[in-house]
């Protein structure tokens, strides 16, 4: 790199567009795996602490214990067991969305007031009705709220995939290669296009919060001021 030459080649990076969107096409799939399974596990964890109260504080702070072993540590760990195999990537990857999933989804099962919860057992619902038409759609904002801070998490851990082998491809090697060639260009490429895609990621899930959860839209009417909770209860 020469003192003249710019920080951003424009026309390098128009020369290249098919490879930037392969490339954030594999980091959001290595995200999405991760942020996928990471959330399943947690919800059958916290599912199974509803159950068994003396479950949930051990099983928050194992998952805090996992997330404060340094990522390259944990990655290249794994490598004489797995090899430099998708594997090798996605357990590390799914460790780390278990401390924030399962606070979310733990908080989000918390969420329903007591009067609320009371007003379905005096409706005759079961236990498996109230979970399914009580609780979980009282606990979709938290719940959401963990997936989009794991799923932001997750986009720059992905980052330091590549560090271990360049066969898994995403946003990170641009910045790997750019370092190596002394080529900012590819750096600055690798970093801006990881944000957006994390900032892309994150409205659509808040997208997707609304729809699920529509009386959070701004200007919307709080339950509470349209209907009693029981007839509400009633009327599902």
């Amino acid at each position: 790199m020469t003192l003249d030459e710019p920080l951003l080649d424009i026309a390098w990076i128009g020369a290249h567009l098919d490879d930037l969107a392969w490339r954030t096409l594999q980091h959001l799939g290595l995200s999405a795996i991760a942020v996928g399974v990471g959330f399943v596990l947690a919800f059958v964890f916290v599912v199974l602490s509803l159950r068994v109260r003396a479950l949930l504080a051990p099983l928050v702070a194992l998952a805090g214990v996992l997330y404060t072993i340094p990522s390259l540590a944990l990655f290249a760990a794994l490598v004489p067991f797995t090899g430099l195999s998708l594997l090798t990537a996605e357990i590390p990857l799914v460790l780390y969305t278990q401390l924030i999933l399962i606070r979310a989804i733990a908080a989000g099962f918390e969420a329903t007031p007591r009067e609320v919860a009371e007003a379905a057992v005096a409706m005759g619902y079961t236990r498996r009705q109230r979970f399914l038409r009580v609780n979980l759609p009282i606990g979709v904002p938290l719940m959401v709220a963990g997936l989009r801070l794991a799923s932001v998490s997750t986009i720059g851990l992905v980052m330091v995939v590549t560090l271990i082998g360049n066969n898994f491809g995403g946003l990170g090697l641009f910045i790997k290669e750019g370092i190596a060639s002394f080529f900012p260009t590819k750096v600055y490429v690798g970093a801006i296009f990881s944000v957006l895609l994390a900032v892309g990621v994150d409205q659509a899930l808040a997208a997707l919060e609304r729809r699920l959860a529509p009386w959070l839209r701004p200007g919307s009417v709080p339950v509470t001021k349209r209907e009693p909770a029981g007839s509400r209860l009633a009327a599902g």
